[in-house]
């Protein structure tokens, strides 16, 4: 009976090709959509989850209020590390990480390399496994390192990389005792090479024992049968036992939460990237139901057809189940073919995808789970899609149906119009949330920076630029590679430091206020194109006392309650109670998040630290004129490193990639669900044509035109496309306002954006529509009215 059935299907399947091969493309892409989705699910989900001690790792996270608000974050003092490990018997190993950028020297290589400054013990907390060297030792020595897999090829080639030397910043010597195998794509932790704190240490004259200054992430582990809470009760005021700051709290967060859950409100943990796994998951789930509606669409337009095959089958004895099984398979059938189709369409698009949302994506073929996944989902598309026709097939009367009396039931809310009105519904929710999503990131792209970031670069001070940084500086000028160029404490589009020990008359008692920490020398401004809003830059060569001078911006001006801020003073009690005099005002500035409102600022005299050059390229030349020379001047006087360079609007653009990344997806799968339902709305328009082709006939004889005809079958198509999109708005409006609740900095949605998302929707109606309504009022009456 097997082997009937399968002929049976197949016959059938080869007999109406045009009606396959749509069925086989819209469920081919609808579940190589959703595949594609799944593998980018499955990635985010999985991350640092191969750890194997995942569920006891940690990281250290501070919360304190600042301005009345309960914030959290996940920096730490270094001295927490040590004290974790002494004082908290629960902790069985702790490990600190700050971020390391070292020139490498091998022969006549030399390589930029970044990595981590970290403790032995961040080798056995993590499951970072070694190809050669051991890893409870390999981090034991100052001048030891440990290098991944490719640094090891980058450095050494084919050649054994262990036990090898290696010169560090034309100073020190490395020797290799752990060849690390290469990270996976799904950690948040990214290094080329680990090298041990100790050496931190030295290359900085001391052990930092500083409780205010958090600049580092801390980890532990805690002992096996240790609960979270328990050790969040012991840990909680570890800042206040070791200093004597005692308004910071101390908790841990867990490593299982650190990628998906990661967003803390008033103190609180309630989501993060979570947010976007689930949209996505719902997404996949919608694209692969809508696929499916298209199949039932499809096969129920052609029911008249099967009708008097239902009908002779009954009366030879079919049973009911033996039909639904027939049915059925047919459907397995095409979903099996399908999915051979879809998996081709992954295998050829997953390069691309992997580019879009820059991960390294594969299909596991040697995995035998994998396959029995896929063949899972292979079955439950074709029963999703294929229970409801195999249902309704089997459900004609043959009496009925062999008496020619047959006739489909036609109501207001026939399942296949539901079942379009849905398809359309998530299509139109999909159009209205990318054109929202594209808005909000050309809202926050075109948000004024406060600078100028055309032709605007900076270098870091590696090597002995800072001790040649006025030749350095006078030599881009006088070359003309530059027109004005100075030095700061970071690069433009990032904070790098923060403080709340500053304290000036008037400020409220108990007050705690964050300021963004910004060290700068001459020519900042003028550097930057800024706007003084009162007072002067900073300039030491007219006025030397302006080493201890200091920069506000507006944000800062405003919290601190300055009504004359120039010549106020300012002091910072975290170095020493030093004295700081206002000197000017300038407009605020995006440092960090272009979504949020600017933080206030204090921008320091060149009494500081300095990391960066940033230089203004000569317009009147081109820009590859303008590096030339500049490498030359930066070889000249740091001839041990390469020249490194970085366009600030480059950098800039980066802060916008999650949400590019969000809106390019959503608008390729918005087109990939129109692209589906437009085939299910022309099934449905198959169908309907078919059912009325003899009252078409009749209106014909009877004097109807062409374009009469077609308006007549199209209104009932756009009036479902109406239904949708009265389904869809408030469904998208709400969708897209908790969204947007995520940034401060944001758009407000109007009403335009659901007026082309119903204008869009219609065109692409009618379009779809058209074809099939034309060519059945092109149908000559005689052949539909001969059988009367």
């Amino acid at each position: 009976m097997f082997k009937n059935y399968l002929k049976i299907t197949w016959r059938n399947l080869l007999k109406n090709k045009s009606f396959t091969s749509i069925n086989i493309a819209g469920l081919a892409v609808g579940m190589a959509s959703a595949a594609l989705i799944l593998f980018w699910v499955q990635n985010e989900m999985s991350y640092d989850q191969f750890h194997e001690k995942k569920d006891r790792i940690y990281q250290m996270y501070n919360r304190s209020f600042f301005d009345g608000k309960l914030i959290c974050w996940g920096t730490t003092p270094k001295p927490m590390m040590k004290a974790l490990k002494q004082d908290y018997p629960q902790v069985e190993q702790a490990a600190r990480t700050n971020n390391a950028n070292y020139l490498f020297t091998l022969g006549d290589k030399r390589l930029t390399l970044t990595g981590y400054h970290t403790d032995a013990d961040f080798l056995t907390m993590f499951s970072f496994p070694l190809i050669k060297g051991n890893i409870n030792t390999a981090l034991n020595s100052m001048k030891n390192i440990v290098i991944t897999e490719k640094t090891a090829k980058k450095l050494f080639g084919d050649t054994e990389a262990m036990g090898k030397t290696i010169k560090i910043d034309s100073v020190d010597y490395f020797t290799v005792t752990g060849v690390m195998k290469d990270l996976p794509n799904n950690t948040r932790f990214s290094f080329e090479y680990l090298m041990p704190w100790s050496y931190w240490e030295k290359i900085n004259g001391r052990e930092d024992k500083n409780w205010g200054n958090n600049s580092v992430q801390t980890y532990a582990l805690l002992k096996p049968g240790i609960t979270e809470a328990y050790v969040n009760s012991r840990v909680k005021d570890i800042t206040r036992t070791h200093s004597d700051i005692k308004d910071i709290d101390v908790f841990m967060h867990p490593q299982t939460k650190w990628r998906l859950y990661s967003k803390f409100e008033n103190g609180k943990l309630v989501g993060g990237r979570i947010t976007i796994i689930r949209l996505f998951s719902i997404i996949a789930g919608f694209i692969l139901l809508i696929a499916c509606i298209n199949f039932m669409n499809l096969s129920t337009a052609r029911s008249e057809k099967r009708a008097k095959e239902v009908g002779i089958r009954k009366v030879v004895g079919a049973s009911k189940t033996s039909l639904i099984v027939q049915f059925l398979g047919e459907s397995i059938m095409i979903a099996l073919i399908s999915g051979v189709v879809a998996l081709i369409l992954v295998a050829v698009s997953l390069p691309s995808f992997n580019q879009l949302t820059q991960k390294q994506l594969f299909i596991p073929f040697g995995n035998p789970f994998f396959w029995l996944v896929m063949v899972s989902f292979i079955l439950f598309t074709g029963v999703l899609s294929g229970s409801y026709p195999a249902l309704f097939l089997s459900s004609f009367a043959p009496v009925k149906v062999l008496k020619g009396t047959f006739k489909a039931a036609q109501s207001a809310f026939s399942p296949r119009k539901v079942l379009v009105v849905t398809q359309f519904t998530f299509a139109i929710v999909l159009i209205i949330s990318t054109i929202i999503v594209k808005q909000q990131l050309d809202f926050a792209q075109n948000r004024d920076t406060g600078y100028k970031k055309d032709n605007l670069v900076y270098t870091f001070m590696s090597g002995t630029v800072d001790k040649n940084y006025a030749l350095i500086r006078n030599e881009l000028i006088t070359s003309g590679a530059a027109t004005s160029v100075t030095k700061t404490s970071a690069p433009m589009t990032e904070g790098w430091s923060d403080t709340w020990d500053y304290t000036w008359d008037g400020k409220q008692e108990g007050a705690k206020l964050d300021f963004n920490m910004f060290n700068v020398d001459a020519d900042f401004s003028k550097t930057m194109n800024l706007k003084l809003v009162a007072g002067r830059d900073i300039d030491v060569k007219a006025y030397p006392s302006d080493s201890t001078a200091i920069l506000l911006n507006e944000a800062a001006v405003k919290i601190m309650g300055f009504k004359d801020p120039i010549g106020q003073i300012v002091r910072n009690s975290d170095n020493g109670g030093s004295k700081f005099k206002v000197v000017g005002v300038i407009k605020d500035f995006i440092l960090q998040s272009p979504y949020e409102p600017v933080k206030p600022m204090i921008i320091q005299g060149p009494k500081a630290w300095f990391n960066v050059i940033h230089y203004k390229l000569n317009p009147k030349n081109t820009t590859a004129e303008n590096l030339k020379l500049a490498e030359d001047i930066f070889k000249k006087y740091n001839s041990e490193y390469p020249f490194d360079y970085h366009f600030v609007d480059d950098e800039y653009s980066k802060k916008f990639a999650d949400e590019k990344q969000i809106g390019t997806l959503a608008t390729l799968f918005a087109g990939l669900t129109i692209f589906i339902s437009c085939l299910g709305l022309f099934g449905l328009a198959t169908y309907m044509a078919q059912n009325r082709i003899k009252e078409i006939g009749v209106r014909k004889v009877l004097g109807a035109s062409v374009l009469g005809v077609t308006t007549m079958l199209s209104k009932d198509f756009l009036k479902l496309v109406g239904v949708s999109f009265l389904v869809a708005t408030p469904l998208a409006w709400y969708l897209m306002h908790m969204w947007l609740q995520g940034y401060s900095y944001r758009v407000d949605i109007s009403v335009w954006v659901f007026a082309i998302a119903a204008f869009m929707t219609t065109l692409i109606s009618i379009v779809t529509v058209s074809f099939q309504a034309v060519k059945a009022a092109l149908t000559n009456p005689v052949k539909s009215l001969r059988s009367e």
